[in-house]
This record gives C-alpha cells, sequence and structure tokens, in this order.
C-alpha cells in the first residue's frame, strides 16, 4: 500500500508527463514560444498570433493538468474503494474462520451427544426388557406363595407317605402272622391225621 510521500510523487509525475507523455515537449514548446514573444515587440503581427498560440498552448496544459488531477483522485478513490474492499473481504474471512472453528467444535458436540444418546438409548432398551420393581416383588411373592405350596404339598405327601409305610409294614405284619397261623393249623392238621392213622393201624 502506497503511503503519503509515493502519493505525491505519482501525483507530480501525473502533472508533469499526463498521459501520453507529450506533455514535456508542449511545455517545451510553450516556454520557447513564450521566450520569443516576450523578446518579439508589442506591434509584430506575429507576437499576437504567438499569444494566441500561447493561450491554446495553456488552455490544453490546463485540461491536461485538470484531467491528469480528476485521474488521480479517481484512482485514489478506486484505491481507497480497493483497501476498504480488502479490509471487508479479511474481515470476512477472519469471521468465517472463526465461524468455522466454531462450527467444527459444535460439531464435535453433536458427536458426542448423539453417541451419548445412543449409548442411553441402549441402555433404555435393556431396562425396558427387565421388570420393573412392583412387577419383580410380585413375581417374588407368587413365587413364595408357589414354594409354600409346594412345601405343603411336599409335607402332605411325606405324612401319607409314612402312613403307607406304616400300613404296609401292618400288613407285612398281619401276613407273616397269618403264615404262621397256617403253617401252625397245617402242622396241627399233619399231627392229627398221623395220629388217626396210627389208631387205625393199631
Amino acid at each position: 500500500m502506497a503511503n503519503a510521500a509515493d502519493d505525491d510523487i505519482i501525483r507530480r509525475r501525473l502533472l508533469i508527463d499526463g498521459e501520453g507523455g507529450n506533455d514535456d515537449k508542449r511545455l517545451n514548446n510553450l516556454l520557447k514560444t513564450f521566450i520569443r514573444w516576450s523578446s518579439s515587440k508589442d506591434d509584430d503581427e506575429n507576437s499576437q498570433a504567438m499569444y494566441q498560440r500561447m493561450q491554446a498552448m495553456i488552455g490544453q496544459c490546463e485540461y491536461t493538468l485538470e484531467k491528469a488531477m480528476n485521474t488521480y483522485e479517481m484512482n485514489k478513490q478506486e484505491l481507497d474503494n480497493y483497501e476498504k474492499l480488502s479490509k471487508d473481504i479479511d474481515d470476512k474471512i477472519e469471521e468465517a474462520t472463526k465461524r468455522i472453528a466454531e462450527a467444527k467444535t459444535e460439531l464435535q458436540l453433536a458427536k458426542c451427544i448423539r453417541k451419548n444418546r445412543q449409548e442411553y438409548d441402549n441402555l433404555a432398551k435393556i431396562i425396558q426388557q427387565q421388570p420393573d420393581r412392583q412387577a419383580t416383588t410380585k413375581q417374588l411373592q407368587a413365587l413364595d406363595k408357589e414354594l409354600s405350596t409346594l412345601a405343603t404339598t411336599r409335607r402332605q405327601l411325606e405324612e401319607k407317605l409314612e402312613l403307607r409305610r406304616k400300613q404296609f409294614m401292618v400288613l407285612i405284619t398281619s401276613i407273616h402272622e397269618l403264615q404262621r397261623i397256617l403253617e401252625a393249623d397245617e402242622q396241627q392238621d399233619g399231627d392229627e391225621n398221623k395220629e388217626e392213622e396210627m389208631n387205625v393201624a393199631s
């Protein structure tokens, strides 16, 4: 970016050189014409023509000077506009960079939140598959009741089995007693038959 000294140099160069570089020659011709005009006599017809010519040349120089100044001011304004535009672009780039950094941070946070939410959803599904506390309590109460019923049934079966065992022992004892009685009766009948046979033989 040009500083104030560079601006002055450019301005003077524009005022001297103009656009096409012919102003030096025009100024030299004006200077030569002025020298000839100043050395001529007032009543000289050529003097009046040189005077008119100098007026025309001065007008051209003034026109060129005004044009150069306008060009300089326009270039200066354009330079100011470019500098302002450049600053605006730099500001927008900086702002965009900050927004991109913020967006990256928000993206990372969103990814983390999404991951946690997925983990929470998975845990929630697992928890939902498990019965709640009230249902578990009811289930445990039902199991306790069933166990109590089974224990009562088992006790009743054991008592019935013990009764049947005792009845079976009584039955076995009765059978043995009956068998002993039968054997005794058979023995007695055999003895009586032998005695009768002996009596008949004698």
